[in-house]
C-alpha cells in the first residue's frame, strides 16, 4: 500500500470518515456520495484512496439507526479549507456521522475492506481444516472399534467351548430318558 507524503508544501493529507445510514436507496446513496465529492471538489482537494467498508453495526443508535455504511477518504489538500468542508459535512442531508484526522507522517494506508475479505478467507481455511482434522478424529475412533470388534471376535473363536454335535446330543438325551437306565 502506498505511505501518505503530500507533495507541495502548502497541502496536507487527511484522513475521512463518514457514515451514513444503511437503509438509504441506492439513489440516496449516490447523491450523498456525488454530495460529498462535490464539497471536495470545491475545496481543490485531490481524493488519493477510497475504501468502502460497507454495512457495519453501531456500538449505539444516532439518529434511531443500529446499522450504518462507512467510506474511508484519504485526502490532500489545502489545511485551511479544513473547517469549511467540516461545517458543509454537517448539514449534509443523510449524514449520520463523520470524522477528520490527520495521520501521522509517512503513514501506510492499508484498505480495511481488502483485509476483512483476507480475514474471511483466513478464518474459512481454518474452519476447514479444523473440519478435516475432526473427520480424521473420527475415522481413528472408527478404525480402533473395529480392532477392538475383530480382536473379541478372536477371542470368542480361540476359547474352548464344549459344544456337542447335534447326534451326539439326541443320543445322550435318549440315554437318559430311556426306561433301561432306571431299571424299571
Amino acid at each position: 500500500m502506498p505511505t501518505l507524503t503530500p507533495t507541495p508544501e502548502d497541502t496536507v493529507i487527511y484522513e475521512f470518515c463518514v457514515l451514513y445510514p444503511s437503509n438509504l436507496s441506492q439513489k440516496e446513496e449516490q447523491t450523498l456520495l456525488k454530495g460529498i465529492e462535490e464539497i471536495f471538489a470545491e475545496a481543490e482537494a485531490k481524493e488519493l484512496l477510497r475504501d468502502a467498508w460497507g454495512r457495519r453495526g453501531l456500538a449505539y443508535p444516532i439518529k434511531k439507526q443500529t446499522e450504518g455504511n462507512f467510506v474511508v477518504l484519504y485526502i490532500e489538500m489545502d489545511p485551511t479549507k479544513v473547517r469549511e468542508i467540516d461545517r458543509q459535512l454537517r448539514i449534509l442531508p443523510h449524514m449520520l456521522r463523520h470524522l477528520i484526522v490527520r495521520p501521522p507522517k509517512d503513514y501506510e494506508v492499508t484498505k480495511f475492506s481488502q483485509r476483512f475479505e483476507q480475514w474471511l478467507k483466513d478464518r474459512e481455511t481454518a474452519v476447514e481444516t479444523e473440519r478435516k482434522e475432526e473427520e480424521k478424529r473420527l475415522q481413528r475412533k472408527v478404525v480402533e472399534k473395529a480392532k477392538r470388534e475383530v480382536k473379541r471376535t478372536e477371542a470368542k473363536k480361540k476359547a474352548p467351548t464344549s459344544t456337542l454335535e447335534e447326534a451326539d446330543l439326541s443320543k445322550k438325551l435318549d440315554e437318559l430318558i430311556s426306561d433301561d437306565s432306571l431299571g424299571l
